[in-house]
């Protein structure tokens, strides 16, 4: 009975990362072996044991076979015979492919090393076309490592294209697309998930509302980069740069996507693109069933984002139906995601990277003064029931006339 450390973990140090966490395999050993010693079973697919000291997983070494469609579609062979060398054939990519015995020399069947050195993002066997998740993996590991100069094997490239082809995509279960994607989006270049699925086909079939924005062009003079799906994959980019959390970066994801219904008679304009793309946005939340946080902003978003924009020509009573459609009083917090993911928004564009974006000043000063209503003092005045919500909302809006006239642009 032997325990190697593999995949991640060992990846990580060979590439002088910080390893988060450790994944043990062992080679030998049954699950009454694994009992004995006092490990936790917690896998129902196949053997994995939680570690009584260290918390951490250690999986029996063990082989697989296709046996049906999807993720779940294998069956498990996880025998003590089963070698080393055989668990990690199985593996997604040659950089996840390697093991370590605790003190002992470096186990690279495959040529993980190698392809770190290079900078390669390569497939172990052929029968990583057995699994379609591994589509989305592979972008992920893109996005994470693209800032190292990783990028996706041509041979790779060329299987993840069949998956999209086959049909086996429209066998993945919601929740695997979406922990994917949650993932993909929170990487250090969270557009690079999706340019890669674009090239592979995958986001056809996975995002069709995202990927039917390619070649959809918007005006120039607010866009140079004219391509719609060019501008999300800005904006994204964006969002890592300002540390965006999911919600923000999910929104921003879906803020545009009713440009790609616009009548090509009407383009580059796209007139009323904004309550499209809230109904899409309501779509695809619900389809990947993302996190209601998630939804409510990415709709949000979507509806509102024109009017964060034009934040510095709105009038006050504008401003307060706003505040008001966002709930910006009681719900501070995702009113100031609002704003920056409306900010990544405008910055994800060819040349705007480091533009001012005053509006998101302005419209949070606008909120604290609208906060400022003295409700006790209507009351007093004898304003009760549906009067007093009147009256509130017409001291807001006098506070917002006196906010508008008092603001002056900070300088760049």
């Amino acid at each position: 009975m032997k325990n190697y450390l593999v995949g991640g973990a060992v990846r990580d140090q060979l590439l002088g990362l910080k390893v988060t966490e450790k994944d043990w395999v062992v080679v030998g050993a049954t699950p009454a072996d694994m009992h004995a010693q006092g490990f936790t079973p917690v896998g129902k697919d196949f053997p994995v044991f939680i570690h009584p000291r260290s918390g951490e997983e250690y999986a029996l070494a063990r082989t697989e076979r296709k046996s049906g469609h999807g993720y779940h579609g294998f069956t498990f062979n996880a025998s003590p015979e089963v070698t080393l060398e055989e668990d990690l054939l199985r593996r997604d990519l040659t950089i996840n492919a390697m093991a370590r015995e605790p003190g002992g020399a470096l186990v690279d069947p495959h040529g993980g090393l190698r392809d770190l050195k290079g900078r390669w993002l390569r497939h172990v066997s052929p029968a990583f076309a057995e699994d379609p998740l591994r589509v989305l993996r592979v972008a992920r590991f893109a996005a994470r490592y693209h800032w190292l100069g990783f990028r996706v094997a041509e041979e790779t490239m060329t299987l993840m294209q069949k998956l999209s082809d086959s049909g086996e995509l429209a066998h993945l279960t919601a929740e695997r697309v979406w922990k994917e994607t949650e993932k993909g989006l929170m990487e250090r270049d969270p557009q690079i998930y999706f340019q890669v699925l674009e090239q592979c086909g995958a986001l056809t079939v996975l995002l069709p509302e995202l990927a039917r924005l390619r070649g959809v062009p918007q005006p120039a003079a607010h866009h140079p980069e004219i391509d719609t799906l060019e501008h999300q994959y800005l904006a994204l980019q964006q969002c890592a740069r300002m540390q965006l959390p999911l919600p923000a970066r999910f929104a921003v994801l879906v803020h545009d996507l009713g440009k790609g219904l616009t009548d090509p008679t009407e383009w580059p304009r796209h007139i009323a693109h904004e309550e499209r793309s809230a109904r899409l946005a309501e779509q695809v939340a619900e389809r990947l069933r993302a996190p209601n946080e998630c939804r409510e902003l990415g709709v949000l978003v979507a509806r509102f984002h024109t009017h964060c924009h034009r934040a510095l020509e709105l009038k006050p009573d504008t401003v307060w139906k706003l505040l008001r459609s966002l709930d910006a009083i009681r719900r501070p917090e995702r009113w100031q995601i609002f704003l920056s993911a409306c900010e990544a928004d405008a910055r994800g564009r060819s040349g705007f990277e480091d533009r001012d974006y005053p509006q998101a000043a302005y419209l949070r000063a606008a909120a604290d003064a609208a906060r400022n209503v003295d409700v006790s003092a209507l009351r007093a005045q004898g304003f009760d029931g549906p009067a007093l919500g009147d009256a509130i909302d017409k001291a807001r809006i006098r506070l917002l006339k006196e906010h508008k006239h008092t603001w002056q642009t900070p300088s760049p």
